[in-house]
């Protein structure tokens, strides 16, 4: 830790907001920093009754540490919130979806629209027999149905997990049983770089598997028979799985023929609004909760201030639905606010390079919402494919998902915003839901790679090994620069309230390094000037692409093949993806290294876990450096991939088993 915060690079140049920006933000004046610092429960309890409830709430916060409960006594619906309000109001005939599909497919729906699809979807769902305090798995692609399923669980009080349309079937399983959902709501497929990623097989495979609590299988005609037509883009063929009578249903068969009406179930505060999985480092995924009332409360204030959101906005989010970025800003957060929002369903690269900026050009997006990975292969591509674009629409730019390099930030701020659009460069995770550390785009003047301050109410804190503390809430510290974790030690409305059926896990995951804080995993510097760099993670949680994978997660699937007897798995830095996967791996006795058995162990752990989860390097070796007590050393494992100087190996039982993997990696590389 000290070493990388000791060689974090030096950026002095800021960008403050223009005066033009200013005078229209949401929030430009400083003082709300102040403000929400001296009395946060006041500060969040206001943002809250921005909301609609049933019944309004008597308590803003209790705090027993690790558990938070916020607005105690109020009752709300998400769904509520997010479409009904809208509908019945002067937003009916508002855009609240445009929605554009990998082979140009469009569709734009109204909230009133909205309003009907999801009640119907509500009421087929409970036709399904899935009431108040179920769990539905759903395992979509990025079409406004998957939108619609989120919205259609929360009117009934039913819980969703959705799972990410590219993981694998035993990932599916793992999830859905973790959660006892009731029932899945999937699509026969869903496009992806002229493909169809054959979402309903991928289901039966993982009830062959085994999920005894699943009922029944909703399953949207999305990809249709091979041949078909799609915008005059023919499917191509695919496994398009079997069909159980009684047990799989399609959408169009139920959901049609529902009414309209479907009254929003009243739900406590501290209900159940959904569980979504993330890495966790002993390899089994960990179910984190949300609650309705405070998760909402975050959602809607953040995206608020942070994407400055007008009326007249158009919000791209180009993340997936299947994490939290497209939880709470593509559904939650933005729909609170009555924005439209706009989704992508396929690749960035298809037809060609500039998919993305032609999604812009042809529907006016103003408020761009990507990631760090993202920008850096649009930097590897090159000017051309935006330039031939007209990006005059955009107004802000938000990056999420890891930290932003300096490099990549300013290509997105002049290539992308023609230097005029402020960049707003965000914090947090799955168990914070919403953002923690951000400018503000009216107020701050924003540094390339750092996300600057935390969000007026959070407080975030960095303890340093030597147990200093310095709290930050807000711009106005200033004085010795110091690095260190990252730590919170005072609740906030969105916090998640646990691991799913596992509160021992949760209280040792966050709550054990230190006393009544939260440590969120990651490293984090202080400048002078008081503003925030984050570091990347402590631990053994790998950031691919913005996306948590546990190191133990892929080695348990390579030692899953029958050639495997031990694997060591190690994040190394990749100028693209942020970091890549690299494995080392030691053969069981009879097996021996041969032409393709490396890409066969690449496709297992595909296989097993998911595209995402693919290392890109795996080294077959004799040895593995390890402790006395036969810990393996990742940390000199790291030093190798990276082409470092080794560390300290004294504490190794065989010291020369690090440099003579060394020389063979230097080998294998050059």
């Amino acid at each position: 830790m000290s070493e990388t915060i000791q060689t974090l690079l030096q950026e002095s140049r800021t960008f403050p907001p223009s005066p033009e920006f200013i005078a229209q933000a949401n929030a430009n004046d400083p003082k709300i920093y102040q403000d929400a610092a001296a009395d946060p429960e006041a500060f969040w309890a206001d943002w809250a009754r921005k909301l609609d409830w049933f019944e309004p709430f008597d308590t803003i916060c209790e705090y027993t540490p690790p558990y938070a409960k916020w607005f105690l006594g109020g009752k709300l619906n998400a769904s509520y919130n997010c479409v009904d309000r809208h509908a019945l109001g002067d937003r009916r005939n508002k855009p609240a979806i445009i929605w554009e599909g990998e082979p140009g497919d469009s569709r734009t729906i109204t909230y009133g629209e909205l309003k009907d699809e999801v009640s119907r979807l509500a009421n087929a769902l409970k036709a399904l027999g899935v009431g108040k305090g179920d769990r539905v798995s759903v395992y979509m692609p990025m079409v406004p149905e998957l939108a619609m399923t989120l919205l259609a669980c929360a009117r009934i009080g039913a819980a969703h997990s959705v799972v990410f349309g590219g993981f694998s079937a035993d990932s599916l399983e793992e999830r859905t049983n973790d959660a006892q959902c009731k029932v899945i709501v999937t699509a026969d497929g869903g496009w992806r770089r002229g493909g169809i990623v054959p979402l309903k097989s991928i289901v039966d495979e993982a009830l062959d598997l085994g999920c005894p609590s699943v009922t029944n299988v909703l399953v949207l005609k999305r990809a249709g028979k091979p041949g078909d037509l799609t915008n005059g883009v023919k499917t191509p063929a695919y496994n398009e799985g079997k069909w159980v009578e009684g047990r799989d249903i399609w959408w169009h068969d139920l959901v049609a023929s529902q009414s309209t009406d479907c009254p929003c179930e009243p739900m406590d505060s501290e209900d159940l609004l959904f569980v979504l999985y993330t890495s966790g480092s002993t390899g089994k995924p960990k179910g984190i909760t949300h609650t309705t009332g405070g998760y909402l409360t975050g959602t809607m204030a953040t995206s608020k201030l942070v994407f400055d959101l007008k009326e007249d906005d158009i919000h791209f989010c180009t993340a997936d639905i299947g994490w939290v970025t497209g939880h709470s800003y593509i559904v939650y957060g933005p729909m609170a606010n009555g924005a439209t929002v706009l989704m992508y369903e396929g690749a960035p690269d298809t037809p060609d390079k500039d998919r993305f900026w032609r999604i812009i050009e042809k529907h006016k997006a103003t408020i761009l919402y990507t990631a760090p990975t993202a920008i850096r292969a649009f930097m590897k591509w090159g000017t051309e494919y935006p330039d031939r674009c007209d990006l005059s629409s955009l107004r802000l730019l938000g990056s999420v998902g890891e930290p932003i390099n300096p490099e990549a930030w300013i290509w997105y701020q002049e290539v992308i915003g023609k230097g005029k659009c402020p960049v707003v460069d965000t914090w947090w995770q799955t168990e914070t839901g919403a953002i923690m550390v951000t400018p503000l785009p009216g107020i701050t003047a924003t540094k390339p790679g750092s996300a600057t301050q935390p969000f007026p109410g959070i407080s975030v804190s960095v303890f340093t090994e030597q147990g200093g503390k310095t709290e930050v809430t807000g711009p106005d510290v200033t004085g010795t620069p110091t690095g260190g974790f990252l730590v919170l030690t005072k609740p906030w409305p969105s916090m998640t309230r646990g691991i799913f059926n596992d509160p021992t896990r949760f209280q040792k995951t966050y709550w054990s390094r230190f006393e009544n804080a939260y440590f969120a995993g990651d490293g984090i510097k202080l400048d002078e000037e008081g503003y925030l760099w984050l570091l990347g993670r402590v631990d053994d949680i790998m950031l691919v692409a913005g996306h948590n994978i546990s190191t133990m997660e892929v080695e348990s699937a390579l030692v899953d093949h029958h050639a495997v007897a031990e694997a060591a798995v190690i994040g190394k830095t990749h100028d693209i993806k942020g970091q890549a996967i690299a494995a080392f791996v030691i053969l069981r006795s009879g097996h021996e290294n041969h032409e393709g058995l490396v890409d066969e162990l690449k496709k297992h752990v595909a296989h097993k876990i998911g595209a995402l989860a693919r290392p890109d390097d795996i080294f077959i070796s004799a040895e593995l450096p390890k402790t006395r007590s036969g810990k393996i050393m990742r940390r000199l494992l790291r030093d190798v991939a990276e082409g470092r100087a080794l560390g300290d190996t004294t504490t190794l039982a065989d010291p020369t088993v690090v440099h003579l993997l060394r020389d063979k990696y230097e080998a294998s590389e050059g």
